[in-house]
This record gives structure tokens, sequence and C-alpha cells, in this order.
């Protein structure tokens, strides 16, 4: 009946709704439910249709987001970027119990065997060892590439699925989560180059590449194509440019994809570099080739070949 009620009028403690039930007694079609005793009456001639409504909210109240939060007994969300999800508990490091006092010889030697058990037991299959060694290392990939969180947890959920499945045997565990990390920044649409992510890996951009196809073809992911304009907010973050050096960076960028063959076969981010010259210069804030080629992780080489293609094709006039 919930699913089809279609007109909700709350009066205190009540809510009367038009849905598609029918009484049995009058042929009335709205229907009162009581939230305080439970009850769901029909508002014409009183009949009680049922008396076992069950709450299935909380038993406390609270005023305050403050105070939901002190009195809510669930634990934090489930996370892929944790190996065991965050479902498993910890025991404490400090020897000390909840009134702060703390333990005697013999109970730190029994909490120490227990704490030394309960870490085994987390890792307890290959499987489990071979993720909580993925997931640190995808931590720390993403602390040094920056990357949110969203990017974060579908590279570890790429990654788990590549492992639970046992498509991915005899593999290097770095190469794997850079893969991983390279194709979750390209489905979110804030691309990363495998030279940026073979900086901070312990493996080769050769050997990233590898893995990458790999985890493709076997998940069988349809990755959009890299577009020179995902690019260009980062590239003007890090330059430190204004906002109208990016609208007009955007603008190039469009009217160079009306002309295909400008587009097909360049690489992205030597065109979005290229872009951000020749805005920068029309908008009378200069950068120079070099700070831009270190930006986007390119050679000035192609920053001018490409800046010569675009003032060219697109008969931009450029300031003397």
């Amino acid at each position: 009946m919930a699913s089809n009620i279609n007109r909700t009028e709350k009066r205190g403690n009540r809510a009367r709704s038009k849905s598609g039930f029918t009484c049995s007694e009058c042929g009335g079609t709205e229907v009162v439910q009581d939230l305080e005793k439970g009850e769901r009456i029909c508002a014409q001639c009183g009949l009680v249709i049922s008396d076992h409504r069950i709450d299935t909210g909380p038993e406390w109240r609270a005023f305050t987001a403050d105070e939901k939060d002190a009195r809510s007994r669930t634990g934090a969300p489930t996370n892929y970027a944790i190996h065991d999800k965050g479902l498993s508990t910890m025991i404490d490091w400090r020897d000390h119990d909840s009134q702060g006092k703390r333990f005697t010889a013999k109970k730190r030697s029994e909490i120490y065997r227990l704490r030394k058990w309960q870490i085994r037991t987390r890792v307890h299959s290959s499987v489990d060892r071979n993720l909580a060694q993925a997931m640190s290392e995808l931590d720390r990939l993403a602390s040094q590439l920056g990357l949110t969180r969203s990017i974060k947890e579908l590279a570890a959920l790429l990654y788990r699925k590549l492992i639970i499945r046992r498509l991915a045997r005899s593999r290097s565990i770095d190469a794997m989560v850079g893969a991983a990390i390279y194709a979750a920044c390209r489905l979110r649409i804030a691309p990363r180059s495998l030279e940026e992510i073979s900086r901070h890996s312990r493996v080769t951009k050769k050997k990233i590449g590898q893995h990458y196809r790999l985890l493709v073809e076997k998940l069988g992911l349809r990755m959009p194509v890299s577009e020179p304009a995902n690019y260009v907010p980062r590239f003007i973050t890090q330059l430190g440019l204004p906002g109208k050096v990016q609208r007009r960076v955007l603008e190039i960028l469009e009217e160079a994809k009306k002309q295909r063959s400008l587009i097909t076969g360049r690489d992205p981010r030597g065109l979005a570099a290229a872009a951000i010259y020749i805005a920068s210069i029309l908008e009378d804030s200069r950068v120079t080739q070099r700070d831009i080629a270190m930006a986007a992780g390119v050679t000035e080489v192609t920053v001018r070949n490409r800046y010569k293609e675009l003032v060219r094709r697109l008969n931009i006039t450029m300031a003397p």
C-alpha cells in the first residue's frame, strides 16, 4: 500500500493518505495512519484495517544533530578502501581499561596474546593478506596523488573484483593497484596520466599499462575517451590562473573538437597545455611554456607544436 500512496497529509501523530486501497465496508479510498497506536483506519467509516504496524525507527529521540550522533548505535559505513571494509574490531594497544586504570602484568600478558591472535585472524586467508597489502598501497598512492574519496573507493572496488573472482593470479600487487587507480580516474572523468601514477608507484609506467589493459579486459569495462577539457581545471589550479582563463581555454577546446583532425591522435594533455598557453596570452595572464609543460607533464616542444597547430587551424589572432 505504501508504495502506491500519492497524497499524504500529516496532522499531529496521524497521517492521512489516498492510495489504491478500497474499504470493504463503505468503499472509501482514504486511510488514516495513527502513528501512536500503530493502526490504519478508514477515514470515512472508521473501520480499523490493521493494528500491527511496526515502527522501524529508533526508540530514542534526539533534538540536535550532535545528540543524534551521540545516541546512534550504528557504526561507520562500510569502506571498500579497507581490506575488511571496516567491519572488524580492534584491540587497542593502550593497556588501560574503560576507567583509565592500568592493567596488571598478568592482564597485560593476556591482552597481548588476544591482540596478536586477533590481528592474525583478520588476515587468515591469502585473499585477505593480498587485500591488506593492496589497500595499504592504495591509501599511500591516493594520498600522494591527492585523489578524492569516491575515486579511491572505486579503485578499491575494481581491485576487489579482480582478486575475489581470481581473475588476476600471480600479478604484481603494486602494478594492479596503479592500474585500478588509473581506471578509476578515467571512469570518474578526472584522468591522471600513467607517468604521474608511476612517478609515485614502485613499478614502471609500462607495467601499469599492461595491468590496466588486463583489468579492462577481465572486467569488461567500457572506458570513456580522455578529453583535453577534463585536464583543464587541475592544470589551471596548479598554475594559479583566474577563472576567465579557464573559460577561454574551454572555448578554444570546444572549437578544436569541431575539427576532428586536431583532436584525433593527439595527447589530450598536450592540447590542454597549448590551449592554456593561448588563453593566458589572450586574457593577459601570461604563463611560460615551461611552467605549463611541467604542470601538464609534457615537454615544451609538445606545447609549442600543439600551440602552432591550434593558432593556425582556428585562425586565432595572437597579441604581439
